[in-house]
């Protein structure tokens, strides 16, 4: 496993922790961790941090920084119904497998990702053998991020960088206030999906077809 860590503690980038925190998109500081201090952190600190005993936290890793992972009650139950929902398609269209939230996956050496749900092809594994390894090198073919009240603009679009960078072929943002889905095909191909509008898998997913109305009603609704 590769612990390389991206951004140097000396980068002459970076001037002021101000410096860093627009490096990072403007996260809340409340989720930059300040231990192993940023530039140091390396992917055995996002194992370690995820089994921490007793608050465990779901770190990325980003250019040697740890981020924690956003979360929320609703967002993780839509999150939940979509990989209940994917997970029936795929019982009938073996085309690969589906990850949930806690699924560390390494992008490139030093940056760690962890989306809400994704889903890898078989074509990704070599036998269909799954790796052993609790963080492989394993960009997904779909990423689907819910976003969060603490997510901004800047954070998704680096966000959104590195995984096309990284090989992904699809990343769905899923916006549940505005109970809309912006589906990125590249960095500059997005269509917005409204609720009447009918999800589609494209290429990644073929035959995956899901109506927004369906899948925000399974969810429940939340109160305003």
């Amino acid at each position: 496993m590769s612990t390389m860590a991206v951004l140097s503690p000396t980068d002459e980038t970076l001037e002021t922790f101000a410096d860093l925190h627009a490096r990072l998109g403007g996260v809340p500081l409340d989720r930059i961790l300040c231990h192993p201090a940023p530039g140091t952190a390396t992917e055995a600190d996002v194992l370690r941090y995820a089994e921490q005993e007793p608050r465990k936290r779901l770190c990325e890793l980003v250019d040697g920084v740890l981020v924690e992972k956003a979360v929320g009650f609703y967002e993780s139950l839509l999150a939940a119904t979509l990989i209940r929902l994917l997970g029936n398609f795929l019982d009938v269209r073996d085309l690969g497998i589906v990850l949930g939230a806690d699924a560390t996956l390494r992008l490139s050496p030093g940056q760690v990702r962890i989306p809400d749900v994704s889903f890898i092809a078989w074509e990704r594994f070599p036998n269909r053998e799954l790796p052993a390894e609790p963080m492989p090198d394993l960009p997904p073919d779909l990423a689907v991020e819910v976003m969060s009240a603490s997510n901004t603009r800047a954070e998704m679009a680096r966000k959104l960088r590195d995984y096309f960078a990284a090989g992904v072929r699809l990343v769905w943002y899923v916006y549940p206030e505005q109970r809309t889905v912006h589906v990125y095909t590249s960095l500059p191909d997005v269509r917005v999906f409204q609720e009447t509008d009918v999800l589609d898998g494209g290429v990644v997913l073929p035959g995956f077809q899901l109506t927004l109305q369906e899948w925000f009603a399974r969810a429940g609704h939340r109160r305003g």
